[in-house]
């Protein structure tokens, strides 16, 4: 058996005022996730625990995201989430801070013999 790709699906969130990247990366991974109802569990008769969710999230500062919240959105599978640079803060135009732009890649995989 192989850990076999079956989708990739991207998305982005925000944290417009309060400069938290924990929500703005679970609002691009909720983003990824609404884009595409993921049921590729049922079209390959695996249960849906079967499900390799690998999750690349792109901020400017990864050390200020929670992974522990972000582990939370996934209802079932076995998600791997990392968080690396990336993403963008823009300058706030009123008043002091920024808005926290978030990059998300979710990939989900199953163990199986390739096709």
């Amino acid at each position: 058996m192989a850990k076999t790709r079956v989708l990739v699906e991207f998305g982005m969130g925000t944290s417009l005022r309060r400069e938290d990247y924990t929500e703005a990366a679970s609002r691009a991974l909720k983003d990824a996730l609404w884009h595409n109802s993921i049921n590729m569990a049922e079209l390959f008769d695996f249960p849906k625990s079967a499900m390799i969710i690998d999750a690349k999230i792109g901020v400017a500062k990864p050390d200020a995201v929670d992974v522990a919240e972000l582990e939370k959105i996934f209802p079932y599978g076995q998600p791997n989430i990392s968080v690396e640079q990336g993403g963008l803060d823009i300058q706030a135009p009123h008043h002091d801070g920024h808005t926290v732009i978030a990059n998300a890649a979710i990939v989900v995989s199953f163990d199986m013999e390739p096709v």
